[in-house]
């Protein structure tokens, strides 16, 4: 008889402002629970405990890991209706503080649009405790922006405002290097501490995604 291993999950999510962003069918904030929900549901299924995080520029709810449906519909209800006090983004100090509050070692999703640095160190300490998997959520107008002419654009989380001429190809392409260079430098990060990433785009499907990752996690244990 083999004992069934029992796992934690844990679900650290970003609620910042930039996630009530999406220009094609969903909020990167909606789709960040939905994500959530279809992971939490499986972990009912295998008796797993599930925990939770929700961040912005500090930690605004911790739910300590538990077994059962009730709790699990909590953490849902919990991600569904939460109105975040913070606007902007700090993934380092939600990973410190899960460092400290988690003593066991847990599966942890950690969802956000990245749109952030400083956490590398922190993601370090957590990725050698426990099993990190960053959900990487994009909505393509943050990689290349439309020809619409003048465009105001504010940064949800600073409230900072900047006017750029789309129509001029420079401004685009300054634009989408930026982007890009960032994505680069987020993707070096995960793969030098061996991270499986699930990269989920507002603009795609994303049902194939998750089963293909689980399916090449599964054959790799």
């Amino acid at each position: 008889h083999v004992e069934e291993r029992e796992l934690t999950i844990f679900f650290l999510v970003d609620t910042s402002a930039s996630g009530n962003f999406g220009t094609v069918n969903t909020l990167k904030g909606e789709l960040a629970v939905e994500l959530c929900a279809i992971l939490a549901f499986s972990a009912i299924r295998n008796n797993d405990k599930v925990g939770l995080i929700t961040f912005t520029d500090t930690v605004e709810k911790y739910i300590p890991p538990k077994k059962g449906k009730n709790h699990v519909l909590r953490v849902m209800r919990e991600l569904l209706y939460f109105q975040p006090q913070g606007t902007g983004t700090n993934i380092q100090a939600a990973l410190e503080y899960l460092n400290t509050m988690l003593k066991r070692k847990a599966v942890v999703f950690l969802v956000s649009d990245f749109i952030t640095s400083g956490y590398d160190q922190a993601l370090r300490v957590t990725s050698r405790k426990h099993d990190v998997i960053p959900i990487t959520i994009t909505d393509p107008r943050e990689l290349e922006l439309p020809r619409v002419g003048l465009v105001e654009l504010e940064d949800a989380e600073t409230g900072e405002q900047i006017m750029l001429d789309t129509f001029d190809p420079d401004v685009r392409k300054a634009y989408r290097t930026l982007a890009l260079q960032e994505q680069a430098v987020r993707d070096r990060l995960f793969r030098s501490m061996k991270l499986d990433v699930i990269d989920i785009r507002t603009d795609q499907p994303y049902l194939q995604t998750l089963i293909s990752f689980f399916h090449k996690r599964a054959n790799r244990y």
